[in-house]
């Protein structure tokens, strides 16, 4: 039988099938130790997504999609070396399970060798996961102090960056009224992603949590499939398998 050692939640010791492994939440004894600021975080987590939505789109309007999307979905490494370098201790089988879930997602965005590959919209792609992988880190930083504040500070600081941008180009990029209900749900659904995320990152490892929400490639790829009828390629599926056995080993580790 194991027992919890100490009062914090960040280091931990669970029952896994008869034997003892440990588990620490670096991140969380980080932000206890040094009473790290929401605002500042949710401010740079607004700038890191708004850059990389940019540098993604750029790249897509340079490049192919089957080249930019897989390396758009490495981003997820940032956060997995932060929760690392902050002190995460995943166990070995959890290791295993974000190489896996990992591979899994970049072949599941239907990566493409085939045919020349400019080198702009490579690099643009590789920024873009660079930021995105940022704002992963910055939201589960802010959110080890307030979760719905951090989220709030981020909604404020995208919706005035946004507003201002409008106001200098003098444009609102052809936008029409009909394209209000669809805007709005995208946006619900941005918010209570990224609210369920912050959550997440307060409750388990970040290197875990990350991967685990990083698997939208995987999802898009099953909705495109089941609600549109496209036809995966055979990586894809392969992809959207080796996802699902990771995050089995993720769960199980």
């Amino acid at each position: 039988l194991c027992t919890t050692t100490g009062t914090s939640t960040s280091s931990r010791r669970v029952s896994r099938g008869g034997r003892c492994t440990s588990t620490k939440n670096g991140l969380k004894a980080r932000s206890r130790a040094t009473a790290e600021p929401r605002r500042p975080w949710a401010v740079l987590a607004s700038i890191a997504g708004l850059g990389g939505l940019a540098a993604f789109y750029q790249a897509l309007a340079t490049g192919r999609m089957a080249i930019v999307s897989p390396i758009a979905a490495l981003g997820v490494l940032v956060p997995v070396a932060a929760g690392l370098r902050f002190g995460d201790q995943p166990s070995g089988l959890q290791y295993l399970g974000i190489a896996v879930a990992i591979i899994g997602i970049v072949l599941a965005s239907g990566p493409e060798i085939e045919g020349a590959v400019g080198l702009k919209p490579v690099l643009l792609a590789g920024l873009a996961a660079l930021l995105f992988g940022l704002v992963l880190t910055f939201i589960a930083i802010g959110s080890q102090t307030n979760v719905v504040m951090t989220m709030t500070a981020q909604r404020i600081a995208s919706t005035a960056i946004v507003l201002i941008v409008a106001v200098a180009a003098r444009s609102i990029g052809g936008l029409q009224r009909a394209d209000l209900p669809i805007l709005v749900a995208v946006g619900l659904l941005d918010v209570g992603a990224n609210l369920t995320y912050g959550i997440a990152s307060t409750l388990g490892l970040l290197a875990l949590v990350a991967v685990l929400g990083s698997l939208y490639p995987v999802v898009t790829a099953v909705l495109a499939w089941l609600v549109h009828g496209e036809r995966l390629r055979p990586l894809q599926y392969f992809g959207v398998a080796l996802a699902l056995i990771g995050v089995a080993g993720i769960s199980a580790g």
